[in-house]
C-alpha cells in the first residue's frame, strides 16, 4: 500500500469531495449512512412512506431501484411527494442492464448508481479470447454506451456511483482477469477513466462482494490503483452484498466494512440485511460512530518500513502447532467464564456443552468452545474430553486438562509452568504500562518468552486503536522471527448486543482477514442491555445468555472470515423493488429446514441482478426468475427452471439430496 503506516495507525483516507444534492461526501466529511427501499418503485406512496421511515431512522441517502424506464420516470413523482412533505434527503437511482433508465433518472434525482458488470456488458459464464486490439474495441464500445450518461450527469449536477459487484462481473472482465479482486477494480476503472476523460468527477465507487475477504482486498487494491494512476482517490461506498439477516448479517457486514474503516477507507456505508431497510440504519450508525465521534487520541505506534504480509492477498501467518492451537489447524475459541464464582456443569451449556446428570454424559455442539478461562478458580468437576480449562497462573495446579495464563513480565521467573501449553498475555503497546516496572515491555522480553515452545501468546490492547496495536505486534513478531501461536483477545465495554457484535467483529475480523490469529477470545465489561418496549427503557440480558451470545459470536466471526466452518452459511440478499418473492419469509423457511447442514453454502437471491454471479460463491442457489417462479442452481449450473415458489423449498431439499449434500436432522 502507498503508506504502510496507515495499517498501524488510524488516518482517514483523503478523497475528492462529491456533492449529492445538498449533501457533501468525502474530503473528511462525516461517514454517511444509507439504505435502499424494498417496495415496488411504481407504488409511489408505499415507496415514499418507506423512504420516510428510513430518513427518520437516520438515513442520509436513500436508494430506489429503477429497472426500466417506467420506474425511472416515476422517480419524479416519488421525489415530488417527498419534497412536498418536507423531506430533502438525496435519492439514488439503482440501475442494472438499462442505460436508458439511467439517463432518465439522472435528470430527475441527485445520484445514479450503475453496475459496470451489466451496464454495457453481459454475463453468460462464457470464456472469450481477446486480442489486445479486440479488447480496446470493447472499451470503445463501452465508451459509446456510457458517455451519454456521463454528459447528462455533468449537465444536471447529478452524482454517480460506479458500483462493481463481485457476483456480476461481465464475461469480458472474467475472461481477461478471472474471478479476482483485480477484475473488480478494472471493471470500475474502465468506467472511471471514461468519466474523467469527460472532466466529470462527481463520482463515488464501490467494490461489493458477499465474501468479506474479497471485498476488503478489492477496496484496498482500488485505492492503490487510483493513487498510482491519478494521484487522487474518489470517495468510496462500503458494503458487503447478500450479508443475510440477524447476527450473521451484522457480523459479516461489520467484518468487511469495519476492516476498511479501521484502515481509514470509506466515506459512506450501507449494511445490506435481509430485513426491512430502516433496521439497517442503527447498524450503520454503530459502525460509523467509532470514527465520526472520536474522543480519545490514538496511541502512536512504532513506524514500519516493510510489511511482512501482502494486504492484497490472503495467506495465513505461519505458526508452530502447540497441541490443537496453531499450525494448519482451525482457530480455537476461548470462552471467558471468569465472572462466575463457582462454575457448575449446567453452566457450560452456554458454550456448547450439555451435561446429562442421570447418565453422567456430555453432548457437544458444533459451536462448542475449545478452552474456558475461569480466572483464579480452577474447574472442580471432570470436563468433557474436548474442553480444557485455563486459569490465572498464580492459582494454577498441574492437571491433564488445565493450563496457566501468565502476564508477560511474570513468565520468565515463574516457578510453575506447564510442560504442554502456557498462555502469555500481552497488552500491546499500552502506554500506561509499557514504560514502568509493573509491565516492562520490550522486544527483548518478548523474544525471551517466545523461545519457550510451549508458549501461546494472547494479544490484546487497551489502546483506542486496539486493532492497529495488535496488528503492529504481529509485524514485530515477524521482525523478531517469532512463530508462536496467537490468540486474539478482544474486550468490549459497550452496551447493546449490536454494539458488541460490531466491536468484536471489527477488531478480530480485520486481523483474521489478514491471516493473523490462531484463536479468538471475546470478553466484555459491565452489562449487555436491550430495549424494553413495555417500559420504554433498558433491560439487562441474563448472564447465561451473555455467555452464549459471546460464544456464538466467536464462532460466527470465524465462519464469516471462512477460517472455521461450524454451521450452514447463507448468502442472502437484501430485498428491493426487483425482488420476486417474500425474501424474509423465504429465507427464514429455508433456514429452518437446512440449518443443520454444516459447511453448506446456500444463496437466496431475490432476482437475477446478482443471483447467478453469487452462485459462484455458493454451493446451491435459490433465485427469483419471475413472479412466483424460482430457478435452482448447483454452483453456477442451472438445475431447475421456473419452479413454482409454493414448492421451491421442497425442490431445493430434493436437489440437496440428489447432490449428496443432505443429511437428516438429528
Amino acid at each position: 500500500m502507498q503508506n504502510l503506516n496507515n495499517l498501524i495507525s488510524y488516518n482517514r483516507l483523503q478523497t475528492v469531495e462529491v456533492k449529492i444534492g445538498d449533501l457533501l461526501l468525502g474530503n473528511n466529511n462525516p461517514i454517511r449512512v444509507q439504505t435502499m427501499t424494498t417496495t415496488d418503485t411504481m407504488d409511489t406512496l408505499a415507496t415514499v412512506e418507506q423512504t420516510i421511515r428510513c430518513i427518520e431512522a437516520g438515513a442520509e441517502l436513500v436508494r430506489i431501484t429503477a429497472p426500466s424506464k417506467n420506474e425511472a420516470n416515476n422517480l419524479l413523482n416519488i421525489k415530488n411527494e417527498l419534497r412536498k412533505r418536507g423531506y430533502n434527503t438525496p435519492l439514488v437511482a439503482d440501475i442494472h442492464f438499462t442505460p436508458n433508465a439511467a439517463e432518465i433518472a439522472a435528470r430527475i434525482i441527485e445520484k445514479v448508481r450503475v453496475n459496470p458488470g451489466n451496464y454495457a456488458d453481459k454475463k453468460n459464464f462464457k470464456f472469450i479470447e481477446y486480442t489486445d486490439q479486440d479488447y480496446l474495441e470493447e472499451i470503445e464500445r463501452i465508451r459509446e454506451r456510457f458517455t451519454p450518461l456521463v454528459k447528462i450527469c455533468k449537465e444536471y449536477g447529478t452524482a454517480m456511483r460506479i458500483g462493481t459487484n463481485h457476483g456480476s462481473l461481465s464475461d469480458r472482465i472474467m475472461s481477461r482477469y478471472g474471478d479476482s479482486a483485480m477484475g473488480m477494480v478494472e471493471s470500475a476503472m474502465e468506467f472511471l477513466r471514461i468519466a474523467r476523460d469527460e472532466s466529470y468527477h462527481n463520482i463515488v465507487l464501490s467494490m461489493k462482494s458477499s465474501n468479506p475477504l474479497v471485498m476488503v482486498q478489492a477496496y484496498r487494491l482500488l485505492v492503490e490503483t487510483m493513487t498510482n494512476e491519478f494521484g487522487i482517490c474518489y470517495p468510496l461506498h462500503l458494503g458487503v452484498t447478500e450479508a443475510g439477516d440477524g447476527e450473521d448479517g451484522r457480523i459479516k457486514s461489520a467484518i468487511g466494512i469495519g476492516t476498511l474503516l479501521e484502515d481509514g477507507i470509506g466515506d459512506t456505508i450501507r449494511v445490506s440485511l435481509t430485513e426491512d431497510p430502516e433496521f439497517e440504519i442503527p447498524v450503520c450508525r454503530d459502525l460509523v460512530n467509532r470514527y465520526n465521534n472520536l474522543s480519545t487520541a490514538y496511541t502512536t505506534l512504532p513506524s514500519i518500513s516493510k510489511l511482512p504480509y501482502n494486504p492484497f492477498e490472503y495467506r495465513r501467518r505461519e505458526s508452530s502447532a502447540i497441541e490443537n492451537i496453531g499450525g494448519k489447524q482451525v482457530p480455537v475459541v476461548m470462552a471467558d467464564l471468569s465472572s462466575i464464582d463457582e462454575l457448575k456443569p449446567a453452566q457450560l451449556q452456554s458454550i456448547g456443552y450439555t451435561y446429562d446428570e442421570p447418565t453422567d454424559k456430555w453432548s457437544i455442539g458444533d459451536a462448542a468452545a475449545d478452552y474456558v478461562y475461569t480466572g483464579e478458580k480452577p474447574i472442580s468437576f471432570p470436563l468433557p474430553g474436548t474442553l480444557k480449562n485455563i486459569v490465572y497462573a498464580p492459582s494454577w495446579t498441574e492437571s491433564e486438562s488445565c493450563f496457566p495464563l501468565f502476564i508477560l513480565k511474570d513468565f520468565p521467573t515463574a516457578s510453575k509452568k506447564s510442560n504442554r501449553i502456557n498462555f502469555v498475555a500481552i497488552d500491546c503497546y499500552n502506554e500506561m504500562f509499557s514504560s514502568n516496572a509493573f509491565n516492562p515491555f520490550s522486544s527483548e522480553l518478548i523474544s525471551e518468552v517466545a523461545k519457550d515452545k510451549t508458549v501461546v501468546f494472547c494479544l490484546s490492547s487497551q489502546n483506542q486503536n486496539a486493532m492497529q496495536s495488535v496488528r503492529r505486534m504481529f509485524v514485530e513478531f515477524a521482525e523478531l522471527g517469532i512463530n508462536n501461536p496467537v490468540i486474539l483477545s478482544t474486550l468490549s465495554a459497550l452496551n447493546t448486543p449490536d454494539e458488541h457484535l460490531i466491536h468484536f467483529a471489527t477488531e478480530t475480523g480485520a486481523l483474521l482477514l489478514d491471516g493473523m490469529g490462531d484463536g479468538i477470545s471475546l470478553g466484555y465489561h459491565g452489562e449487555i442491555t436491550l430495549d424494553n418496549p413495555q417500559t420504554k427503557g433498558r433491560t439487562y440480558l441474563p448472564v447465561k445468555d451473555i455467555y452464549q451470545f459471546t460464544n456464538n459470536t466467536a464462532f460466527s466471526i470465524l465462519q464469516a472470515t471462512r477460517t472455521r466452518i461450524s454451521k450452514t452459511e447463507y448468502i442472502s440478499c437484501p430485498s428491493c423493488g426487483r425482488t420476486l418473492f417474500d425474501l424474509q419469509e423465504t429465507t427464514a423457511k429455508i433456514r429452518s429446514v437446512t440449518n443443520h447442514l454444516k459447511g453448506v453454502k446456500i444463496a437466496i437471491m431475490g432476482c437475477i441482478v446478482n443471483g447467478p454471479g453469487e452462485m459462484a460463491d455458493a454451493d446451491f442457489g435459490y433465485v427469483g426468475s419471475g413472479p412466483g417462479k424460482i430457478t435452482l442452481y448447483r454452483g453456477k449450473e442451472v438445475v431447475k427452471k421456473s419452479v413454482d415458489s409454493d414448492i421451491a423449498v421442497e425442490e431445493l431439499i430434493q436437489l440437496l439430496k440428489e447432490s449428496d449434500a443432505w443429511v437428516e436432522p438429528a
